[in-house]
């Protein structure tokens, strides 16, 4: 048993110097583009918005962003379109993260992001 919760410590430890060194951050870009992509962006557009996104939030910001924009009871899954963007938008409560997604989305629409 106590070999077990060593190795569980280990692994813990192992995966937040992952993330806290920035290692882990290609693989956090794809997660938070797939699920741009999900929403209905396109995928170049969404590679683009998840790259900012993860360098400017924190993993807790991004975490919450995903919490807030899954889907309640009678919302579309996926492809659901600005006005539904919008209103999901409202639940997250977090201005930075909000300023980020809405500015990372802009500039990469533009092609300067």
């Amino acid at each position: 048993m106590k070999k077990l919760v060593i190795g569980l410590l280990l692994i813990a430890l192992l995966a937040g110097g992952a993330v806290f060194s920035g290692l882990a951050n290609p693989l956090i870009e794809r997660q938070v583009a797939g699920a741009l992509v999900q929403s209905g962006i396109g995928e170049r557009r969404a590679q683009c918005m998840a790259a900012r996104m993860v360098d400017r939030l924190s993993i807790v910001q991004l975490w919450q962003l995903r919490q807030a924009m899954a889907p309640l009871e009678g919302e579309p899954g996926e492809a659901y379109g600005l006005g539904e963007l919008v209103k999901r938008l409202r639940r997250v409560g977090d201005g930075e993260t909000v300023a980020v997604l809405t500015t990372s989305a802009g500039l990469c629409a533009l092609g300067i992001g």
